[in-house]
């Protein structure tokens, strides 16, 4: 079957002086149109490297990668941008909202850039939709943690991508707004049928995805 976005032979190393640092060996996996996948692992494991590998934010140095049969692993730079600003949506764990625009104009943002048609509009609705129609004119530094995090949600799903990468959304969270925000993720994939890869080192909330992909010292030990 056709994969939205599948991985074969990653690898991902540096070179510090005359040594050979790797960061990834080997990779192979695949993730489906409407799929929810968590990647766990322990600090240091190198999840956070194969998420930017996945979003095109970083180049393998051996292997193939392909989204939507685009081969990120010959296409040129611009052209993954291209993908990436329509079809790719990245949450954070430190949020990465610009400071000094107000919540709706952190959502406008990326629809402004894919030139979509009334993106204050859609923006407002979203952020109404994830309880923040109060807060649309505060900037970041007026909201607290959970509610950052969700008008970085609000920003990485305005466009409609076709699938979310979130790096420990929850990270900088209490429990209370672990649990908002993980139920607006999977709540927003299954009813746009979209996937949602979920980097975590929590085994409860990895549970609640589809498939599960444990990654140690850069490997995959196994796919649940």
């Amino acid at each position: 079957m056709g994969y939205l976005l599948s991985l074969k032979n990653i690898s991902l190393h540096y070179m510090l002086k005359q040594e050979k640092i790797n960061i990834l060996n080997n990779i192979s996996l695949n993730i489906k149109k409407n799929e929810r996948v968590s990647i766990i692992g322990e600090s240091g494991s190198g999840k956070t490297s194969l998420l930017m590998i996945m979003a095109g934010l970083q180049r393998a140095s051996d292997g193939l990668m392909t989204f939507e049969n685009n081969n990120f692993t010959k296409i040129s730079e611009e052209q993954i941008t291209e993908i990436r600003k329509s079809k790719i949506g990245m949450i954070f764990q430190d949020f990465y909202l610009i400071p000094n625009y107000s919540a709706l104009e952190n959502v406008m943002f990326p629809l402004e850039i894919n030139k979509l048609i009334n993106p204050k509009k859609k923006a407002i609705s979203i952020l109404e939709e994830l309880g923040l129609g109060k807060k649309i004119n505060n900037f970041p530094s007026e909201l607290s943690g959970g509610e950052q995090q969700r008008v970085a949600i609000a920003r990485s799903i305005s466009f409609n991508p076709e699938i979310i990468l979130a790096d420990e959304p929850t990270g900088n969270l209490d429990a209370k707004n672990s649990s908002i925000v993980i139920k607006i993720l999977f709540d927003y994939s299954k009813r746009y049928q979209k996937s949602l890869v979920l980097v975590t080192h929590d085994e409860n909330l990895a549970k609640k995805s589809d498939k599960i992909i444990r990654i140690k010292d850069g490997e995959i030990e196994d796919n649940d």
